[in-house]
């Protein structure tokens, strides 16, 4: 799937998000679109994240993982957008429930979105599918803690902005 830069600004930002963890490098996690509303994720099929041997099906925690990063980085696109700022936002609660097994040797896809902004908690919620967002593997809710600007460390500003790449 090709993004237009122009319709989704925030994906380069979003991108570079995803790019700082860990974790989300491990598990391969790419950035297809992102703004202001969105963010929409790939997670790649890979074997050795199976959590269920005798069916092939990918292991929940995986799936937790890419809601909880689709929902932070919605976080990060909405507070950018609206407040023109950088803030890291740690997750308080994340609740996911799951309505069916993942289909084994397909990617799966997570929608989020940041659909309010309080001073001090941001609320979002996501949905994994896999064919279709109407037929989902699991739903998620949450709420990220808003930390100040100035919190934010120089190289992981900097690496977020795309001035210099700082990975963890």
């Amino acid at each position: 799937m090709k993004t237009n830069p122009d319709y989704f600004p925030m994906t380069a930002l979003a991108t570079r998000f995803v790019e700082q963890l860990a974790q989300c490098r491990r598990l391969g996690l790419k950035v297809h679109e992102a703004s202001e509303h969105h963010v929409l994720l790939e997670l790649p099929y890979n074997e050795e994240l199976i959590g269920y041997p005798d069916t092939g099906v990918l292991h929940g925690g995986v799936i937790t993982t890419l809601m909880d990063t689709g929902s932070g980085c919605a976080v990060v696109c909405a507070i950018k957008e609206k407040f023109g700022t950088l803030e890291i936002s740690p997750t308080l609660d994340l609740r996911v429930d799951y309505m069916k097994p993942a289909q084994p040797h397909k990617p799966i896809f997570g929608m989020a979105e940041c659909y309010r902004l309080s001073s001090s908690v941001a609320f979002t919620r996501a949905i994994a599918y896999q064919d279709s967002v109407d037929d989902p593997i699991a739903h998620a809710v949450g709420s990220f803690m808003r930390i100040s600007p100035e919190m934010i460390g120089d190289s992981f500003r900097k690496a977020l902005m795309g001035e210099e790449a700082q990975y963890d």
